[in-house]
């Protein structure tokens, strides 16, 4: 355990806290010192008593900023309402980016954050709501302290005063080396631009990738080429667990509290997602790579994050100028296909919020299309068994992003020459919203605690969703990208765990048996943003308020977050008995009665001359199979 942390220190911090978790706590430190405690599930859990230090990241302070950061409404003049389906403003505003702050799946897990782990709340609001954050009104970490202005989440002053951690001269804006200068031991370095460690110009000085010249009056500007870097993607998509600090050995221990971490270094943090990275070690971050006609982009190949999320058009990015050929689009396009629902649902002031409802069913379908070039599949024969290939065609694993409640699994269906279901693997019923994984690939990371942590909190050790208290990845099958090695994977904490990839490989390959009187198999790959055993979870382990049951509710009423077919495709299997129409083997009348009741529905299964027409010829072709028996 790392030095100067220990029970008793943990039992001293706790006593001078005051807090929900307080209750009972010399009692459950005691039993596990005694070994009186029971079962993992009968533990009490206690919160550990992190504060505001420990979750500290360098880059730019709150309350340090000469101008505040304006609202995203003041940016709506002039890159908003002339273009429904592409101005900045109205996709930017039905996108999660925009919502950020009023996601109400996250609000229920900083709620579940902050319980498990006092003031951790604070890393999550950095990155959902950075204006509040800069401007001082993050604490509460609950964000009950939060303006109106700050619902507007990942709004546009914050991306486009966000200056490159690195300094580059004669690219780098000249005023930037200044803005670092001023910062001193607070300017990250290049592997601490993580986790919302970002550099914030003090002045409204709005960056972007043009050179608007010198006649430009509406704001002031600098030309910025870190705008259209996958670099600035980073800030917020390599996100850690500080409080954990890795050891030589590949284990995780938790920090001495109330001090920030000793390095900041991304990969010195527990991985808590690792988006970028996982680009960075593909060979998207090499060179465009030509993946074909995916993600509405009009790039023959693509490379950064943008090319996909923010995909270049021909269009106007105001309502002042003419079209750029290379305007990139702010529709930011990711996986998730029912939380713009639920935040209309909880916010019916379309005004405020921006999200009309043409917008968000633009912005949902936008999605669902992602999800569907994301992949390509491939089915085939392997022996006797039928493979399913998935193939990755993104520039990061399959799927990306945030752990907890997202999955991908591929779901198989035999089906017997009179169309009847004879088997299924990774059956999901729709009522329920339960799906069968024991008999299927089901492509997913889980993370959890380890057994000294969950002595100390009582949460069981293994995998679960109390993100903030993990400190082992349990699992990892996502596929990786083109580029992928093992090596390079684990160097940035994101190998396969339980799971094997060769060096190389993007794609990822499942056998299934197939059952005997199988004539075809039905294949879909599927992918589901917040699965049951997640948002039951958000329910049932929130005792602060009520954002747990809400998220449920509105997961309930839009659909239990829908499911998504990202590919789809069939296989038929050589039959070495035409005549056996029912699939089991033999040859009896009950063949014949399906034959015939085939023949009078036009079955293709009873054109037996393979003309496409069904008379007598079929007749007599399947009487003489039938009489010529099986081999």
């Amino acid at each position: 355990m790392h030095s100067g942390f220990s029970i008793s220190t943990l039992t001293s911090a706790v006593r001078a806290r005051k807090g929900a978790f307080v209750v009972g706590f010399g009692l459950s430190v005691g039993l596990i010192a005694m070994g009186f405690v029971g079962e993992p599930e009968e533990q009490v859990q206690i919160q550990v008593p992190t504060t505001l230090n420990d979750f500290r990241m360098p880059g730019t302070q709150p309350n340090s900023l000469t101008h505040e950061i304006v609202g995203s409404d003041t940016c709506a003049s002039c890159h908003g309402f002339y273009d429904e389906a592409h101005d900045i403003f109205g996709t930017w505003s039905a996108s999660m980016m925009g919502q950020s702050m009023r996601d109400p799946l996250f609000l229920a897990a900083l709620t579940i954050a902050n319980q498990d782990a006092a003031f951790a709340g604070d890393l999550c609001l950095r990155c959902h709501t950075p204006g509040g954050w800069l401007e001082g009104r993050s604490t509460p970490t609950d964000g009950s302290a939060l303006l109106d202005i700050d619902l507007q989440g990942v709004s546009c002053s914050v991306c486009h005063r966000m200056a490159d951690p690195e300094y580059q001269p004669g690219v780098s804006p000249a005023v930037d080396l200044d803005i670092l200068n001023t910062l001193g031991a607070d300017a990250p370095t290049p592997d601490q631009s993580h986790s919302g460690a970002f550099v914030i110009d003090p002045l409204d000085r709005r960056r972007g990738p043009y050179d608007e010249g010198p006649d430009f009056f509406y704001h002031e500007w600098e030309q910025s080429p870190f705008h259209q870097s996958s670099s600035l993607c980073k800030t917020c998509h390599d996100v850690s667990n500080p409080v954990f600090t890795a050891q030589p050995d590949g284990t995780y221990v938790l920090n001495e509290l109330d001090a920030q971490h000793p390095t900041n270094n991304v990969y010195d943090t527990f991985p808590v997602e690792r988006t970028y990275s996982e680009w960075l070690m593909s060979d998207f971050a090499k060179g465009p790579v030509a993946i074909g006609d995916r993600y509405e982009t009009a790039l023959p190949a693509v490379s950064s994050c943008q090319d996909c999320h923010m995909p270049e058009t021909d269009l106007q990015a105001c309502r002042f100028d003419e079209n750029r050929p290379n305007y990139s689009t702010h529709s930011f396009s990711g996986a998730n296909n029912w939380v713009l629902n639920a935040i209309r649902n909880l916010n019916p002031n379309d005004f405020v919020t921006g999200l009309q409802p043409e917008l968000v069913a633009q912005s949902i379908e936008r999605a669902e299309e992602m999800l569907r070039d994301a992949s390509d599949m491939e089915l085939s024969m392997v022996g006797n068994k039928l493979n399913v290939r998935i193939i990755n065609q993104t520039g990061h694993k399959l799927p990306t992003g945030y752990p907890e409640g997202r999955r991908m699994w591929i779901n198989v269906q035999f089906f017997d020459n009179t169309n009847t279901l004879i088997a299924e693997h990774g059956a999901y019923d729709q009522e329920t919203a339960l799906l069968t994984v024991d008999d299927t690939k089901v492509y997913e990371t889980k993370l959890g605690p380890d057994e000294a942590v969950s002595a100390l909190t009582g949460v069981p050790a293994g995998p679960n969703f109390h993100f903030v208290l993990s400190n082992v990845r349990y699992k990892d099958n996502r596929i990786p990208p083109r580029g992928f090695t093992n090596a390079n994977f684990q160097s940035i904490q994101a190998e396969p765990v339980a799971y094997t990839y060769d060096d190389g490989v993007y794609w990822d390959d499942t056998q299934y048996a197939v059952p005997k009187g199988a004539a075809r198999a039905d294949v879909r790959v599927y992918y589901q943003t917040t699965s049951k055993e997640y948002i039951e979870f958000l329910r049932d382990k929130n005792i602060t308020d009520s954002r747990g049951q809400e998220v449920y509710d509105q997961w309930v009423i839009t659909g239990k977050s829908p499911i998504v077919e990202m590919d789809v495709g069939t296989l038929t299997f050589p039959t070495s008995c035409p005549p056996d129409i029912t699939g089991d083997g033999l040859l009896n009348f009950f063949d014949i009665s399906a034959f015939l009741t085939a023949f009078g529905n036009q079955d293709p299964i009873a054109d037996f001359t393979n003309d496409g027409l069904f008379n007598f010829f079929d007749i007599s072709a399947f009487l003489l199979a039938f009489g010529d028996g099986c081999p």
